[in-house]
């Protein structure tokens, strides 16, 4: 396979931008209307009476994002997914906390300019953000990229870079140093983890979840510093300007950020980062083509991370383990969801085939470092 193969965009790339999919409608006329009337965003755009329009982000999986067309201006609303919502999860509050003052300090974060409480709007909370244009790679590098050398890889140093700078933020710097309770954070993220998979478990094949649980719960390490988590962090979370994969752009999903153990974020970014070693029973749940793309590999993207935040990063593969688990525990939560009816997107039906593989490459890790 040439260099060529490796990174050719394939057609199939996903569109950024869709209709907004059958059933997750709002009430966009009320919608528009609210908006209208505040003040925050009159202030932000000069168009908000021009044609009001809207499309959707299609690739996420939980909370609902949309674009909104004010005229020639346009804002990203997110509000979080239709049905019952996990304990803590999706929380709009915290989202627009997080990017009204965060941006100050890191500039990847967008500017969250309105929180709305009020349900009877659009049915939930929800934020609205600045809207950057940039690109994402789903699974491929976009055609801006292609052409140029060592994309890929320098694509990957650009996402590690982004999360380093936000882990050497001062949460003081931007109003976010009350925005968790870092004491106790690992522990607490293992319980509450295994307490939202023992809501959502089925009623058979869920055991070895519970015992990767309890492995994780035996083998708790210690943390090195208190930093700003995104909570989610990886590559498809991440947006870059057209041509430039020096530099990432834009991070989005900020409703879980806290305060916490900076290798969390790390983990996260393991456990959705394919290898070159990777066998078909040890490879993370990525995007087509990923494994593909000409990324670094899992040990160069640590030894990275290490280097530029000067944390000790030899424990890295209990957080991926711990993201791997926490990744089974959301599939089953939005299997669960499309099971009751409350979501209309057809892959949420897939979902539930992936726990058990996420559990064993968990476990695997488990038992291969502790």
């Amino acid at each position: 396979m040439s260099e060529r193969d490796l990174a050719e965009p394939e057609p199939s790339q996903p569109a950024e931008l869709a209709p907004v999919r059958p059933g997750e409608d709002l009430d966009w006329d009320r919608l528009a209307s609210y908006l209208r009337r505040d003040g925050e965003l009159r202030e932000a755009l000069a168009g908000i009476d021009g044609p009001f329009s809207v499309e959707q982000f299609p690739n996420g999986s939980a909370n609902l994002t949309y674009l909104l067309h004010f005229g020639d201006e346009a804002v990203v609303l997110r509000r979080p997914p239709f049905g019952k919502i996990a304990p803590g999860a999706h929380d709009m509050k915290r989202e627009y906390r997080v990017l009204s003052r965060l941006w100050r300090s890191y500039p990847a974060a967008p500017r969250a300019l309105h929180l709305c409480t009020d349900r009877d709007i659009v049915g939930s909370d929800f934020t609205v953000m600045e809207y950057r244009r940039g690109e994402v790679m789903w699974g491929r590098l976009t055609p801006s990229m292609t052409p140029l050398p060592d994309a890929a890889r320098r694509v990957g140093e650009a996402t590690i870079t982004a999360l380093a700078e936000l882990h050497l933020v001062d949460p003081s710097s931007c109003g976010l140093e009350d925005l968790g309770r870092p004491d106790g954070f690992v522990t607490r993220q293992v319980e509450g983890w295994a307490k939202r998979w023992e809501l959502v478990a089925p009623q058979s094949g869920g055991e070895l979840m519970g015992e990767v649980a309890a492995r994780l719960a035996s083998t708790l390490p210690e943390p090195q510093r208190v930093s700003i988590l995104h909570n989610d962090f990886k590559l498809d979370n991440c947006q870059f300007r057209p041509g430039d994969p020096d530099k990432v752009s834009a991070v989005f999903d900020w409703d879980m950020a806290t305060l916490g153990d900076p290798l969390i974020d790390l983990g996260t970014v393991l456990n959705y980062w394919p290898d070159p070693s990777d066998t078909p029973d040890d490879r993370p749940i990525t995007p087509p083509g990923l494994e593909h793309m000409g990324l670094p590999a899992r040990a160069e993207v640590v030894e990275q991370y290490h280097r530029q935040t000067g944390l000790d990063a030899s424990g890295a593969s209990w957080y991926e383990a711990f993201a791997c688990f926490k990744t089974a525990v959301v599939l089953q939560q939005l299997y669960a969801r499309w099971q009751r009816g409350e979501s209309k997107d057809p892959r949420m039906g897939e979902r539930g085939a992936w726990v058990q593989p996420m559990a064993r490459r968990a476990a695997r890790i488990l038992e291969r470092n502790f």
